[in-house]
């Protein structure tokens, strides 16, 4: 009881709110081809007590962790197989891909063999308490958190980023993807947020009353702000900005090598 109480009095103070989020969205159902393939899609479910962490693997799909008020996990996992024409039917392999989700660690047991031409994707979407640490790794697909707090970590090779609503400790990259934040409240509830990418821009969107010190860096690209910059120098020439806005505060980190940086205020 004092932990929930500390947690809504903190919310109260940042002034963020979080989102009830209960819509199911992931589905079998959808218009994706790969060439003349034949596809085989199964959508399961596992229903889980919290542990207060998740720590989620995949390698070829895409995560989607949003936060709700109920007390436990629900896990969807959506396990797609394509096989060439002249290939096995894909249902064959669907009973041999095996979803993993005990002790907060969800991942996939897939065959070890298949021909090359065989390809398995899984994807998730994720229903967890507001209060949650994650970390979240995929090497072929895009991560989104949503109306989440905690320890958060994510990481993927190929695939954007996409963070609403988010407070705590978060900090991730991804390799070739853009990465796009956009936060309410007064100021950063917790520790920091670190985003970084190699390919591709960084795009946070914040209040006009934000309060934050914000670090900007970019090696191949341009930096774009609508909140005003105290500064002296040539700021053309700059890859690098640091500032306050509002009343300064918590970190909030943005770089990339090859894209741009951009700070917008919400309308």
């Amino acid at each position: 009881m004092k932990l929930i109480s500390f947690f809504a009095i903190a919310l109260l103070a940042s002034g963020q709110t979080f989102v009830n989020n209960t819509e199911k969205r992931l589905t079998c159902d959808t218009n994706e081809r790969n060439g003349d393939r034949k596809r085989a899609c199964d959508l399961r479910e596992y229903r889980l007590p919290s542990s207060g962490r998740i720590t989620l693997g995949t390698h070829n799909g895409g995560v989607d962790v949003k936060g709700w008020t109920s007390n436990e996990v629900l896990v969807r996992a959506r396990i797609e197989v394509w096989t060439p024409q002249n290939g096995l039917a894909p249902e064959t392999y669907l009973p041999q891909i095996q979803i993993l989700t005990g002790g907060g660690q969800i991942s996939s047991l897939q065959p070890t063999t298949k021909p090359d031409d065989t390809w398995f994707t899984v994807s998730y979407e994720i229903f967890v308490p507001h209060q949650t640490n994650l970390d979240l790794k995929s090497h072929n697909g895009g991560i989104s958190v949503r109306d989440v707090k905690g320890e958060i970590r994510f990481d993927t090779h190929n695939g954007g980023v996409n963070l609403a609503r988010v407070a705590g400790n978060v900090e991730g990259s991804t390799h070739n993807g853009g990465i796009n934040v956009d936060l309410d409240g007064a100021r950063w509830d917790g520790h920091q947020l670190v985003l970084e990418t190699n390919n591709g821009g960084v795009n946070v969107r914040l209040p006009e009353s934000y309060s934050a010190h914000v670090e900007m860096s970019t090696h191949n690209g341009g930096m774009t702000t609508d909140f005003p910059v105290t500064m002296t120098g040539n700021l053309k020439r700059s890859k690098d900005l640091n500032f306050n806005i509002g009343s300064g505060g918590a970190l909030i980190r943005m770089k990339t090598h090859n894209g741009g940086v951009t700070l917008r205020k919400k309308s």
